[in-house]
């Protein structure tokens, strides 16, 4: 959220910089309106930009999350039926002891397959909410840019005419 508050601010006063150097001395009303008009825009692009980007983080942050959820329940899940294999294997009377290790082996493997499954998916719906919220970020950026070029083109037209 800082760098968010801090690029907010550099293009502020970027902004500001870029409407100071394109003032001439001969300033008449209509470009100082312009430029005082170009730099509400620009503003108000920004904090656009900004609330869409902290957003997408926020969605990120939900999905990283659920992930880690997901992923602790299967490893949960698999750990469960590592100890119920082990524990038949205990049980089992001492002829019996090959086969319900073999059974055991079956079992832990299954389980495993299954926790890794559940992990993959996790991470596959975590990588689209990244992809998506990267996306968002670089379409507020872009239209953000919009604004900039345009309330530039406002102010040069302004000082055209006069």
């Amino acid at each position: 959220m800082n760098k968010l508050i801090a690029t907010l601010i550099a293009g502020l006063f970027a902004t500001a910089a870029t409407a100071q150097t394109a003032t001439t001395p001969a300033a008449t009303d209509a470009v100082v309106k312009a430029e005082a008009k170009a730099e509400k825009e620009v503003v108000k692009a920004e904090a656009k930009e900004v609330k869409k980007a902290a957003k997408a983080d926020e969605k990120v942050n939900k999905a990283v999350a659920k992930a880690n959820e997901k992923k602790a329940e299967a490893h949960a899940d698999a750990v469960k039926a590592h100890a119920n294999a082990v524990e038949k294997v205990a049980k089992a009377d001492p002829e019996d002891r090959a086969k319900a290790a073999a059974k055991a082996e079956e079992k832990i493997a299954d389980a495993n397959l299954k926790a890794d499954k559940k992990f993959i998916k996790a991470d596959e719906k975590l990588l689209k909410t990244q992809v998506d919220a990267a996306a968002d970020k670089a379409q507020a950026a872009a239209k953000t840019e919009q604004v900039r070029a345009e309330a530039s083109a406002d102010v040069h037209k302004a000082a055209a005419k006069h």
